[in-house]
């Protein structure tokens, strides 16, 4: 860290407590080579997360429109909203640990899918079958045979 007084690049960390719940963090640094205090702040830096849809075009992630689509899918279903939040949680957390900073629609249902196969088997169909478009009843009972061949 450069100091503000002398631009001196050394410095040592003196104290260092975290503000704004967490957040951040304050330092209180001291230069090697004038001796003179000085406070930074570091925090962390978020990049948003970029979801390329079927059409090509790009938008910002919106974990509510993940959220949306997971509450329809287990709607009348005994599934409490504390699953389906720790379902999109973990959902984020994933896409947010990957090192793309550009994740496709595809890779964002692929993963609702394998939540929701685990959470309720009712809702997985429900959603794969607005998810993959099923065009006729053939489809539909694909996919039930194929998760029940899973089973």
């Amino acid at each position: 860290m450069k100091c503000p007084f002398c631009a001196y690049e050394e410095s040592k960390v003196i104290d260092s407590r975290p503000t704004d719940e967490g957040e951040r963090i304050r330092r209180r640094r001291e230069c090697i080579k004038c001796g003179k205090r000085f406070t930074t702040y570091e925090i962390i830096e978020s990049v948003p997360l970029i979801v390329v849809k079927k059409d090509k075009s790009r938008e910002q992630f919106d974990r509510n429109k993940l959220f949306g689509g997971l509450l329809r899918a287990c709607e009348k279903r005994p599934v409490s909203i504390q699953t389906i939040e720790n379902a999109v949680d973990e959902i984020e957390t994933s896409l947010q640990n990957s090192l793309d900073r550009e994740v496709t629609s595809d890779k964002i249902g692929e993963l609702a899918m394998e939540k929701l196969k685990n959470i309720d088997e009712v809702a997985y169909v429900r959603f794969a079958s607005v998810y993959r478009q099923f065009k006729d009843i053939t489809t539909f009972v694909e996919e039930v045979t194929r998760l029940l061949d899973e089973k």
